[in-house]
């Protein structure tokens, strides 16, 4: 299946999320059934985290994980990265202020710089899955871990079908009433649909050597919370 066009050119993604921005935590919240907080939150909360931990908030959108790292490590160094410059402005805006313009593929951070890396919703975006978790890794520290929570494709094919247009038909009614357009949000399903599966993504942390790999399903395999440690 084809990807979707925002996925292969930079300027159309850019131009989606600068759209989705100031909506962004609501239709978050939305779509993961008002869960999304909460994933998050469980995935700092079991992050290994050193009291003065430097990490990552990649695709950091208006900084949740950043912020949840502070609330539970004060003394730590969030930094947030996106490609979209109108999240970091609403992520600094926010109170943060480490926030840097930058594309998944290629870091402009030194090798085992960080502590930990957190990926929200993140990875499916990218046109190279594989190219993102080997940078993601080149700037994590040996020892330390990366925690990423995004959509994935259920293994059963009966539930895919009906995750798919329930993701489909929400996107459409929301992308119309806040914005006049279904395709803002519709783009998600279709983003999906040639993304992984949790097991195949498993799989693919296996193959970069991360060690262990622990994994919470959600939504019968629809939402995935990872906790993987670099070697």
């Amino acid at each position: 299946m084809k990807s979707p066009a925002e996925r292969q050119d930079s300027r159309l993604m850019r131009e989606m999320f600068h759209t989705i921005a100031p909506r962004y935590d609501f239709i978050s919240r939305v779509l993961s059934f008002g869960m999304d907080r909460r994933w998050k939150r469980l995935g700092v909360a079991k992050a290994s985290l050193p009291e003065k931990a430097v990490v990552l908030d990649l695709a950091c959108g208006t900084g949740d994980f950043s912020k949840l790292v502070l609330e539970r490590l004060p003394h730590a160094m969030p930094i947030a990265a996106d490609i979209t410059e109108r999240m970091l402005q609403l992520a600094r805006g926010s109170g943060l202020r480490d926030a840097v313009c930058s594309d998944a593929g290629a870091l402009p951070f030194a090798a085992d710089s960080f502590d930990c890396v957190f990926i929200g919703y993140g990875l499916r975006n990218c046109p190279d899955v594989k190219k993102a978790i080997r940078e993601i890794q080149r700037v994590t520290k040996p020892g330390g871990s990366m925690v990423n929570i995004d959509f994935f494709l259920p293994s059963n094919l009966m539930l895919r079908r009906i995750y798919l247009s329930y993701l489909f038909a929400q996107g459409a009614l929301w992308g119309l009433l806040l914005h006049g357009r279904a395709r803002v949000y519709t783009y998600l399903p279709d983003s999906l649909r040639n993304f992984l599966t949790m097991q195949q993504f498993t799989a693919l942390l296996d193959e970069f050597g991360y060690s262990p790999v622990i994994v919470h399903s959600y939504i019968f395999g629809g939402i995935g919370l990872y906790w993987a440690t670099k070697k």
